[in-house]
């Protein structure tokens, strides 16, 4: 009589043929859709009449073609939550019984597998059995495929830091660093917009090199609403939905980042990264920028001590205009690229007298306005310098003789109307052209014998020495 199989023996047999196949093939395996799939596909060959489920929580990537829900926690399923928040089977007993297994692994649990039966009976203990361990297996396995994508991640994170960091070490330019910061930025966190904020004086300036939409009104109201924030505990902010901030940013974006740059255990800058839609960025991706911003601020920071230190150099402590040195050398460079330029060679008349009747403190105050006057009357190429005592100078290059002697008059005019006490000035106006040869000796010597003529002629006026007029 030929030996029959049992038919239970042989379902048992299929069920754990697969729970063997499929743990192969999820220790072989470091993706997550693939291990989830395998759930899926698993449990459909085995109880094919069966409904399944996928719980997850808001932060998984799987595959929008698996059978995924949300599990949130304000959820009405309390069997589901039940099932996660104590990592254990749950059973409900309606009409079509539903069972929770929990993916869960040594560190933690991962999701909720949710298996809906067709039949009116229980799942039957060895069905359930079943359930869980595949669901174990399976929780092990997106353990392991996390952990893995998550190193993964870290080594990524690390290597643009340090690749970050030696870039940082190697610019000398702060413009350049903090417009390579802003690529960087918005390469690796898909941002909308970026901004290098720092703190002067109790005051806040955008670096060059920040998104265009910081210089803007709205950025400006939204750069203070962020400062007003961290003022008190000097923490980041991590916003997946702009709320609290002015509403013209809330209409423009949907997420914001901002981390304070810290030197010296003190802030000075922040910060600031923007996304188009509502949790644009991950806090992982917060993380990883709270590291980029800490490594980038000491950087940031000697960065823009050197500039204060070069601009000292090259400028005079009363009244801010570029020191002779600095004048000369521009001169220099201008006579081997431009065409033309003007020199203007400035004294304030009577001086001596001023400082007399009002002293010297308010001698310096005069002093500091015409320069002021200077500086706003210029173009950014022009420079104004302090020649020394009350002889101030302008260089026009790219200017005519003649635009410059009327620029000279122009200020000259300015001077007497706007400084208090009220100063004249006389100007000896030189200037050099590419068609004649010359060195700024010379240029220096024409405007100094036309600025001896102008107060020899009475002070108060202008006095021309053209190159071309011997």
């Amino acid at each position: 009589m030929p030996n029959r199989t049992n038919p239970i023996e042989t379902s048992e047999e299929i069920k754990y043929r697969e729970l063997y196949r499929v743990t192969e093939k999820f220790h072989s395996s470091m993706d997550i859709n693939s291990v989830l799939a395998e759930i899926i596909q698993t449990l459909k060959r085995v109880f094919p009449a069966y409904d399944y489920f996928l719980l997850l929580s808001n932060d998984h990537d799987a595959s929008e073609d698996l059978p995924i829900k949300n599990l949130e926690y304000n959820s009405e399923n309390a069997s589901a939550i039940a099932s996660y928040v104590n990592a254990a089977v749950e059973l409900e007993d309606i009409e079509y019984p539903v069972m929770y297994a929990p993916l869960k692994g040594k560190q933690g649990v991962y999701g909720v597998l949710q298996v809906k039966s067709h039949l009116t009976y229980p799942l039957e203990n060895r069905q359930i059995d079943f359930i869980r361990l595949l669901a174990n297996t399976a929780g092990s396995a997106l353990e392991n495929a996390k952990l893995y994508q998550q190193s993964q991640k870290l080594v990524e994170d690390l290597r643009l830091i340090d690749e970050i960091s030696q870039k940082l070490n190697s610019t000398s330019s702060l413009a350049e660093t903090i417009n390579y910061l802003h690529q960087q930025i918005r390469k690796s966190f898909q941002a909308t917009a970026v901004g290098f904020i720092i703190l002067e004086d109790d005051e806040s300036r955008v670096l060059e090199g920040s998104s265009n939409y910081f210089e803007q009104e709205p950025g400006k109201e939204l750069i203070q609403a962020v400062l007003r924030r961290i003022e008190n505990n000097n923490e980041a902010l991590f916003m997946g939905e702009i709320k609290q901030m002015p509403e013209s940013v809330q209409l423009q974006f949907g997420s914001l980042m901002a981390i304070p740059m810290i030197h010296s255990n003190a802030v000075n800058g922040i910060a600031i990264v923007l996304g188009d839609e509502p949790y644009s960025f991950s806090f992982e991706k917060f993380k990883l920028l709270q590291s980029l911003i800490q490594r980038s601020s000491l950087a940031v920071a000697n960065l823009m001590l050197r500039k204060k230190l070069e601009k000292m150099v090259i400028t005079d402590h009363l009244t801010q205009l570029y020191a002779r040195n600095y004048l000369n050398d521009m001169i220099e460079k201008s006579m081997q690229t431009d065409r033309e330029g003007t020199f203007i060679l400035i004294d304030l008349d009577d001086f001596k007298e001023i400082n007399d009747t009002y002293g010297h403190q308010t001698g310096d105050l005069v002093l500091i306005q015409v320069a002021n006057l200077i500086k706003s009357s210029l173009r950014s190429t022009d420079i104004g310098a302090r020649w020394g005592g009350e002889e101030l100078a302008i260089y026009l290059p790219g200017v005519s003789i003649e635009k410059g002697s009327s620029i000279a008059q122009r200020l000259l005019n300015h001077v007497s109307k706007h400084t208090k006490p009220s100063v004249t000035m006389s100007c000896g106006v030189s200037n050099w052209d590419s068609s004649q040869p010359d060195e700024v000796t010379h240029l220096f010597s024409r405007a100094d014998t036309a600025l001896y003529e102008a107060k020899n002629a009475g002070k108060n006026q202008v006095v021309v020495k053209d190159i071309f007029i011997q």
